[in-house]
């Protein structure tokens, strides 16, 4: 936690179309936006892909509620550290070409997440002070990629998400938080 920086969150200016979002993703000749990259790449039982990158049949694993899924439509991509928080740990000081690298990033797993649609729109724009996931299995995880994605890009927390970070980490004994630096 120590190598977090440490800033007070401002939201002055902050639009969620600042950041560019589900855009050719990682292997633009796929056909498949990032969203449907990410939703491959996460299927437990994997699709068919249509025209367009249509997704059929395919389960997935929402770990936050512990539920399988599916349709893929019945799934929200998830960013583990929301756009609106990343705008105010740091983001709103990027490029609009930082900005979507971020609000895409297939370069490290614990970025974007599959999960239900209900839990990713109950957490909205919370940080872990705000939400956590329902499922208490799911916290140690969760504090683990909410930590490894602040570092991967540089974004600072404020005193309550830090808190509530070192409370998680505190009964998350042998829990490691792996990054590598956004480019």
């Amino acid at each position: 936690m120590s190598a977090l920086p440490a800033a007070v969150e401002d939201r002055t200016g902050y639009q969620r179309t600042a950041f560019k979002h589900w855009n050719a993703g990682d292997l633009p000749a796929d056909g498949c936006n990032t969203r449907q990259e990410v939703l491959l790449a996460e299927a437990v039982v994997y699709p068919e892909i249509g025209p367009g990158c249509t997704l059929t049949g395919g389960v997935w694993w929402s770990y936050y509620d512990e539920r399988e899924v599916t349709p893929a439509g019945a799934l929200d991509i998830d960013h583990v550290v929301p756009l609106a928080e990343a705008w105010d740990s740091g983001a709103s000081a990027w490029s609009a070409a930082r900005r979507e690298a971020y609000a895409n990033d297939q370069g490290q797993a614990a970025s974007l997440v599959a999960v239900t649609a209900r839990s990713n729109r109950s957490k909205a724009d919370q940080d872990p002070a705000e939400w956590l996931p329902p499922s208490a299995d799911a916290l140690c995880r969760y504090g683990a990629e909410w930590t490894a994605t602040k570092l991967r890009w540089g974004l600072a927390v404020d005193e309550l998400e830090r808190d509530r970070l070192l409370d998680i980490a505190a009964g998350c004994g042998g829990t490691d938080v792996e990054f590598t630096p956004a480019p």
